[in-house]
Parts: C-alpha cells; sequence; structure tokens
C-alpha cells in the first residue's frame, strides 16, 4: 500500500508509473520495497511452521485469551482464513466448556450427563464465541438451566463466513444434534446475540427449505440487539471506500476497508440468504435490495434492544441506539411493510442505560428471557 502511494507521488501521470506488482524500474526505491517483499516473505514462512506446532490450549486447558483472539481473527478475516484453509479457521460445532464434540449420542451423552428434554441454542454474535456468554459472572444459559430447566447448548461458528453460509451449516447441524440427543426433544429454542439472531433466522430459512424436522419442534427464537436491517457502521464503511478510492493518492488506503469479512458486510443491512449477497460487489455502496423474509411461521418471537443513554436524556432513541445496532434495526422494525418482523409490543423490550454487550450479563435482560421461555 505505501509503495502504491509513494508511487502516485512519484509519477503523477500515469503514463509513466511502473506497475505496482515490480516496485519501480531503477534505484532505491525499487531495492528497498523488494527487499521489504524478501523479508515479509521469510517471516511469513517462519510464522507459518511455528503456528503449525504450536499447541492452541497447554495442557488440554481452554484459554479464553486465545479464544477471544481467534474469535475475532474470524470474525474481521474468516471467510479469507476458510479459503486458505488455515488452521485458525472456526469450524462450527457444539462446544460444552470450549471443547468440540461430535454429534453422535454417546459423545451427546457424555458431554450432558442430565440431558433434558427442553434444548436451549445460544448462538454468539460477530468477532465473538461460545466461552463468552459468561460475562460479570452471569451466564444467560446456565441460568435457565437452574430456573427452568434448559439444557443450554453453546454453538461456535466463524463469524466471518456469510451469514447465509452459517445459517445453512447450523440448520444441518441441529438436525443431527436432535436426531443423536440422549432423550427426546419436546421443545427446541433459540437465544441469539447480535449476528447469532441473523444466523438462527437464517437456519430457520433453510430448514424449511431442506425439510428438516427440527424446526417442528423450535418453539421460540430470542433476539438479543440482532441487526435485522444492519448497522449504519457498515453502510459509512462502504461510502468511506468510494470517498479514498476518488483520489489516486488515498485510493491505495481503502485497501484497508476491503479486508473486512463476508460476515462483516452482510451486516450493512442484514443479508440472511444467499441472493442477498450472490452476484453483486460487497464493498460498493448500493441500496438494500434484500428479499422480504418473514419470522418462521408457529415459532414464538421476541426482540429485546438495548439503549445506551437513559430514558430522559435522549430525544430520538434510534439514533443512539445500542452504540452499535439501531433501535429499530434490533426490533425488527422497518417503514416497508413488507420488511416489518410484525414484532408485538408484548414480544418487545427496550432496555435503557446498557450497550450492545450488556445485553448478555444485565438481570432485567434475563428477567425478561425468563418470562418469554418459561
Amino acid at each position: 500500500m505505501v509503495e502504491d502511494v509513494h508511487s502516485h507521488v512519484a509519477f503523477p501521470c500515469a503514463q509513466l508509473r511502473p506497475p505496482a506488482s515490480t516496485g519501480f524500474p531503477t534505484g532505491i526505491p525499487s531495492l528497498v520495497y523488494n527487499s521489504i517483499r524478501a523479508v515479509t516473505g521469510l517471516v511469513d514462512s517462519s510464522l507459518a511452521v511455528a503456528a503449525e506446532h504450536a499447541s492452541p490450549s497447554p495442557r488440554g486447558r481452554v484459554s479464553s485469551g486465545r479464544e477471544a483472539l481467534v474469535a475475532t481473527l474470524n470474525g474481521v478475516f474468516g471467510d479469507y482464513l476458510e479459503q486458505t484453509r488455515n488452521h485458525l479457521a472456526i469450524s462450527m460445532a457444539v462446544r460444552p466448556h470450549g471443547k468440540s464434540i461430535a454429534m453422535r449420542r454417546v459423545a451427546l451423552k457424555a458431554a450432558f450427563p442430565k440431558p433434558s428434554e427442553r434444548v436451549l441454542l445460544l448462538v454468539h454474535g460477530l468477532c465473538m464465541n461460545d466461552l463468552q456468554w459468561k460475562r460479570e459472572r452471569h451466564d444467560h444459559g446456565a441460568a435457565l438451566d437452574r430456573d427452568l430447566g434448559y439444557t443450554p447448548v453453546y454453538l461456535h461458528y466463524n463469524s466471518g463466513l456469510h451469514v447465509s453460509q452459517n445459517g445453512r451449516s447450523l440448520a444441518d447441524l441441529l438436525e443431527a444434534l436432535l436426531a443423536q440427543w440422549p432423550v427426546p426433544v419436546k421443545e427446541l429454542s433459540i437465544l441469539g446475540h447480535s449476528m447469532g439472531g441473523l444466523v438462527a433466522r437464517s437456519a430457520c430459512f433453510y430448514a424449511a427449505e431442506a425439510r428438516h424436522g427440527w424446526l417442528a419442534r423450535l418453539r421460540r427464537l430470542v433476539f438479543l440487539g440482532s441487526p435485522h436491517h444492519g448497522v449504519p457502521l457498515e453502510r459509512l464503511g462502504s461510502f468511506a471506500d468510494e470517498v479514498l478510492e476518488m483520489s489516486p493518492y488515498s485510493a491505495p488506503f481503502a485497501r484497508l476497508g476491503k479486508i473486512r469479512s463476508s460476515g462483516v458486510t452482510d451486516m450493512r443491512y442484514g443479508n440472511l440468504v444467499d441472493a442477498d449477497w450472490l452476484g453483486r460487489e460487497r464493498f460498493t455502496a448500493s441500496a438494500d435490495s434484500r428479499a422480504p423474509l418473514p419470522l418462521p411461521a408457529g415459532v414464538e418471537s421476541y426482540a429485546i434492544a438495548a439503549i445506551s443513554a437513559k430514558k430522559t436524556q435522549i430525544s430520538d432513541p434510534d439514533v443512539i441506539g445500542d452504540g452499535l445496532v439501531p433501535l429499530n434495526s434490533a426490533l425488527g422494525r422497518h417503514r416497508n411493510s413488507a420488511m416489518d418482523l410484525g414484532l408485538t409490543e408484548s414480544h418487545t423490550r427496550i432496555c435503557y442505560g446498557m450497550n450492545h454487550w450488556d445485553l448478555l450479563s444485565r438481570r432485567a435482560v434475563y428477567e425478561t428471557i425468563r418470562r418469554w421461555l418459561d
């Protein structure tokens, strides 16, 4: 990127500019940039070798710090990590206590020694992981197990992939999970935080398409700050890319914005299915072209939205939102009635004085979830 900027400054006339891939034709600049390429190539190779032999969790212990870092990398670069078969790419799995298990009855029985006929799937958000449901010594899943007898099942997935890719994978995983669950499942509920709610909706769509049996046992969907109609920050990112590309001197910096993953760009408008992104340049600013996708029929759906300010301090709660997701997006509201999710007042709640991540730990949020799932 620096070389490209240097090239535009040294050769303002495009006809005289040497190809960026070859460096400058003669002199010190060519020597410098080619030397940097050689050194970084060696560093890359050395790190790759070291990573192959590095133990991800010494002595079988799960490192929450490492897990958080890997989850963040997957959120930002996850599609690239999977395409290049990088060992850091996360594979979707159910992970009791942070350890993946196979979808086989014996393995599930060992991991869940007291399985309930009421299963609660918890789906984390962008750049997060299944261990982060525990925040400030509270875990919605563990509390619902204690109070209502649900067996919490924590999903781990690569949030840098398209929502629709994760939705299709989750639909298949749930079909296998319920088929192999140690006891007959009478009731399945899904609790999704942020992007997790979109992945759950996408899974319902692909389950119906594939005629999976688990969809008939899905009773409730609860969304915590899920951006059903996207987030402004991603739309702003696309606009910033186009502004940077207007000048040849700033155009190279647009590359920084274009390293963000498919999962991140899906957050522009809340893409749920392949048709929302196939055949489109995802880094180009464009209008919302999603087709309406209603909530699954026969499933009780609920949404909780957070407002980071106190109720008395704001005039337009949608502008403030929870610091990331606007109020109307979190509640599924839309000016176009076909896009509106139609959630009734009794199936929604607005929590003031909370940010996007407080939805994972605040007592008021938990009490609302508990009342809806009881």
